[in-house]
């Protein structure tokens, strides 16, 4: 085994890229021409937000673009520090800069998880540009850095790494004979390195933590049946070192919304082969069943409706079995009803009437009842006309009354439009012929 398998810093940190030229992904922010080739060799680099997932070169690049600099480089850990050493920094950027003229690069590492009042406490300092900020964040900055900083930053956003990437960083490593495993000459068995990009899912960090107990696996494979001629790194030791396969996920974050945005608009498109796609993928990266199912009813509500009412009846069942049921049986309940929602028939014409009927009541307010709505349970509320003029529509034929529901001021207004398909078809050929008797009795009443 070689000397840099004993080494105390992991293989990633070893195999850190050190210049653009040698990082490896994201070729729409590092390649020949692009922004951060340019603002180095403009000797202008802006307030920067890394956001994307891990392993994808953030912190790598960060420190790339400080070393290209003559700034000084301050990493700082938003998990393990807080605002008094925020102070320091800025103590120290100041002196730097009124003594050697030198600007500092403040790295933040996962800075969505500073709050509002500690993002709040080097605001003005990027401001006056005492420090250039570089934030690094799995999260959307949208939702997680304040909007005054994110107004003074660019933000860039990285990739999960393709296979491409991913096989040559693996490969790299392995051939590394100054920081990488280069010294124990092993190469890669049928399939592995397949497997291993696959397992690493776009993380980079995870895949070469995964590249190095594998080696040592295979070493200590070979060390111990020296009838091996081949020194290679086998599938079961990539499988042996992953242990699992665990998805990038995070149910309080970006991915949990991607991921349910996908699986509704799936079931909204009649697609039952991306609705079980995106719910496998939420379920297998450990979301709440019942959230899902919650979302289901929803969905069978605002994008099904009347159009088909039992996909409501069914989603509530699903939530039913799933209680009954539990893990993992309970999952082919919530695939079922996943199933049924996507090649059932689609209307919005409920969720439609909702947004039309609560624009109405806030442009027009509180509107009082129509007296003859009004219930009358005393003698004052029938003398004050309370029901006067109310028509019952089980004594009258087909139990349809030609008298106003609405208030005066938006008498005549329509919310609910239902379409043509499924059952609210025929809901949409009751109201049309209901309205034409309607009519013509009210044409009959004036006569």
């Amino acid at each position: 085994m070689s000397n840099n398998s004993h080494s105390q810093a992991p293989l990633a940190e070893r195999m850190r890229p050190q210049t653009l030229d040698d990082f490896v992904g994201q070729e729409t922010l590092v390649g020949e021409g692009k922004l951060l080739h340019g603002v180095l060799a403009a000797d202008a680099l802006p307030s920067l937000i890394l956001w994307g997932p891990p392993g994808t070169g953030k912190t790598t690049l960060a420190k790339i673009l400080a070393r290209s600099t003559s700034a000084d480089f301050v990493y700082f850990s938003a998990v393990l520090s807080g605002v008094k050493e925020v102070r320091k920094i800025v103590e120290q950027a100041t002196i730097l800069k009124e003594k050697e003229n030198r600007g500092t690069i403040f790295f933040i590492d996962e800075i969505h998880r500073f709050n509002k009042s500690q993002q709040d406490a080097f605001l003005p300092h990027v401001e006056n540009g005492l420090f250039t900020l570089i934030g690094a964040t799995t999260e959307n900055p949208s939702f997680m850095v304040i909007a005054p900083l994110l107004s003074r930053c660019k933000v860039l956003v990285l990739q999960p790494l393709n296979d491409d990437n991913l096989e040559l960083i693996f490969t790299r490593a392995l051939k590394d004979s100054a920081n990488g495993l280069g010294a124990d000459k092993l190469n890669f068995g049928k399939d592995s390195l397949k497997v291993l990009t696959t397992l690493a899912d776009g993380d980079a960090r995870k895949g070469l933590n995964n590249l190095d107990i594998a080696a040592t696996l295979a070493l200590h494979r070979l060390n111990n049946d020296t009838k091996q001629t081949k020194r290679e790194i086998i599938l079961v030791d990539v499988q042996e070192a992953a242990q699992q396969f665990s998805l990038r996920y995070d149910k309080d974050g970006e991915e949990h919304y991607n991921l349910i945005s996908a699986l509704h608009k799936s079931l909204r498109d009649s697609d039952p082969d991306g609705s079980l796609y995106w719910l496998y993928r939420m379920l297998e990266s450990g979301e709440d069943p019942l959230y899902i199912c919650r979302r289901l009813i929803r969905f069978a509500s605002e994008d099904v409706g009347l159009s088909d009412p039992q996909a409501l009846t069914h989603t509530i069942s699903c939530r039913d079995a799933y209680h009954t049921l539990g893990l993992p049986e309970g999952k082919l309940a919530i695939a079922q009803a996943v199933v049924y929602l996507a090649t059932t028939s689609k209307s919005n014409a409920l969720y439609s009437a909702e947004t039309a009927v609560r624009k109405c009541i806030r442009k027009s307010g509180t509107l009082p009842v129509p007296l003859h709505l009004r219930n009358a349970p005393t003698k004052l509320m029938k003398d004050l006309d309370y029901g006067k003029g109310y028509q019952y529509a089980h004594s009258v034929d087909e139990a349809l009354v030609a008298q106003e529901h609405l208030p005066e001021q938006i008498s005549g207004s329509h919310f609910y439009s239902p379409t043509n398909r499924g059952y609210e078809a025929l809901v949409k050929d009751r109201l049309q012929k209901w309205r034409v008797i309607l009519q013509k009795r009210q044409n009959d009443i004036k006569k």
